[in-house]
């Protein structure tokens, strides 16, 4: 009776996290038009935040897709940053285009395949990124948590620097062309809805 009351908890447990983890699926077509946008600020601001310094360089907004969701646990920036997100917006964020790509996550970075590219490499490496994403109260962090690839955020806050024990650092990217180490975003994110 105990084996079966753990394998039903068990199983219960699985296909809630599994339904969780499901992409949302959509129908062909642009589902995030614009690009992110932002403004630097004439005036860094400083804040210290679980242990690190902040510096906030830009006003940062995205609406975009999720394509992928990477949970952290263990790593340096862990404590500050528990979720990377690779997101895509104009025809990165269209499942016509998607079908064709593969994508993961894996120590902080965003990585993507394709057997034949429906669009020109560099309007992928224009329209997806992965973003360190540094949620400003609990309540933001769990959404953020729970998210799933397919769901469609409108995300706004700072991106900003940021410097931790033992000499941790991260300086965000500030333009959407670059690629491979250092092109991620770290945002500080104030606000989020969700589609």
């Amino acid at each position: 009776m105990v084996w079966l009351v753990l394998i039903l908890v068990f199983s219960g447990f699985w296909l809630v996290r599994s339904v969780q983890a499901r992409p949302i699926p959509h129908g062909p077509g642009i589902l995030a038009p614009y690009a992110p946008t932002q403004t630097m600020l004439s005036k860094p601001g400083t804040l210290q935040f679980k242990g690190y310094t902040i510096n906030a360089v830009a006003r940062f907004e995205i609406q975009a897709r999720v394509l992928s969701k990477h949970l952290y646990r263990y790593d340096a920036g862990a404590k500050l940053s528990p979720v990377d997100l690779a997101l895509g917006w104009g025809r990165m964020s269209d499942s016509s285009v998607l079908k064709y790509f593969s994508i993961r996550q894996s120590d902080r970075f965003y990585f993507w395949s394709a057997g034949e590219l429906p669009i020109p490499y560099e309007e992928v490496v224009n329209s997806s990124a992965n973003m360190h994403m540094i949620p400003a109260d609990e309540r933001i962090a769990k959404y953020l948590q729970g998210l799933r690839p397919g769901n469609i955020v409108y995300l706004k806050g700072y991106l900003v620097n940021v410097t931790g024990p033992n000499g941790f650092y991260w300086n965000t990217s500030l333009t959407r062309s670059d690629s491979g180490n250092g092109a991620c975003e770290s945002v500080w994110v104030e606000s989020l809805s969700i589609k």
